[in-house]
């Protein structure tokens, strides 16, 4: 199975089980991946989280009922998910600026969530500038944190997570042990399936360090890989965002290589992050 069909697999499977209480593992693996490498992907693609797409189908639907029957509207909150009346009229005003009782009265617009199909762009208009590399194993020291994938926890904290380390000065910190090959402060993703923690996450920000540990910090060993580097060039945090919508929706569609899985790296310099020429780098592990 290609991977295109695999993440499809994925969204149908999501969209048959609209009714139940499926995880974010049930979806991932449907397309035979982790459950942080499909939640990251499937955000990337859709500029939208699991949780939200999910939300967003069951009100839709949950609207279409309610306009299109005479089920009660206890009935219709339960059957998508909602412990009560008043959780469910909270997320649908939200949802459709509307109440539940006003979609019985015909009151209101309402806004839909449509199904989801993946197209991606295998045109490549937009040439990226990449490198393949292999490295035997090293050393990044740094900060860590774990993140649950439930309710999107890390999307919404490494942010956060990234604030705190640039006001305590850390970074800077990073930046004056950098003494390995990879030049700059590193954002790591170090996905935890292997572990009890399926659902979760460490996330590192570290710098390649060659020697002890120094104190308050600690460190990660990344394993030897095939890599591929791909530049990225602009202002934070679009060009960023912009280089992994690419990469997953040209790149690997358009070449034979897969994601390992193993922890994979963002490479940020000390220039200015808002720069048009600032230069910053995306490592993948491939296989």
């Amino acid at each position: 199975m290609g991977w295109v069909e695999s993440l499809q697999k994925a969204i149908d499977y999501m969209e048959e089980h609209l009714t139940e209480n499926i995880s974010i593992e049930d979806i991932a693996r449907q397309a035979n991946v982790s459950e942080f490498h499909f939640q990251r992907t499937f955000a990337i693609l859709t500029d939208t989280s699991i949780g939200e797409y999910l939300r967003g189908r069951r009100l839709t639907l949950a609207a279409h009922e309610l306009a299109n029957s005479n089920c009660k509207i206890i009935d219709v909150a339960y059957k998508y998910g909602y412990d009560t009346p008043e959780a469910f009229s909270k997320a649908f005003r939200r949802q459709h600026g509307v109440t539940p009782s006003d979609v019985r009265k015909n009151i209101g617009k309402l806004k839909s969530y449509n199904r989801l199909v993946i197209q991606v762009s295998l045109k490549g208009a937009t040439p990226m500038e990449y490198k393949i590399v292999e490295r035997d194993s090293f050393q990044v020291v740094g900060i860590n944190r774990e993140f649950a994938l439930k309710n999107d926890e890390n999307l919404k904290g490494i942010p956060v997570f990234w604030d705190e380390i640039n006001a305590k000065g850390t970074d800077e910190a990073l930046f004056k042990l950098n003494n390995g090959e990879i030049t700059g402060v590193l954002g790591v993703c170090v996905d935890k399936r292997e572990t009890q923690s399926a659902e979760k996450i460490d996330y590192w920000i570290g710098t390649e360090y060659e020697g002890g540990t120094p104190e308050g910090f600690s460190k990660l060993e990344i394993p030897a890989s095939k890599w591929g580097v791909f530049e990225v060039r602009g202002p934070m945090p679009d060009a960023m965002s912009k280089a992994w919508k690419q990469i997953f929706s040209e790149w690997f569609p358009s070449n034979n290589y897969k994601h390992a899985g193993t922890p994979e790296l963002e490479v940020y310099t000390d220039d200015d992050p808002f720069s048009p020429d600032l230069y910053s780098e995306i490592w993948i592990p491939l296989k």
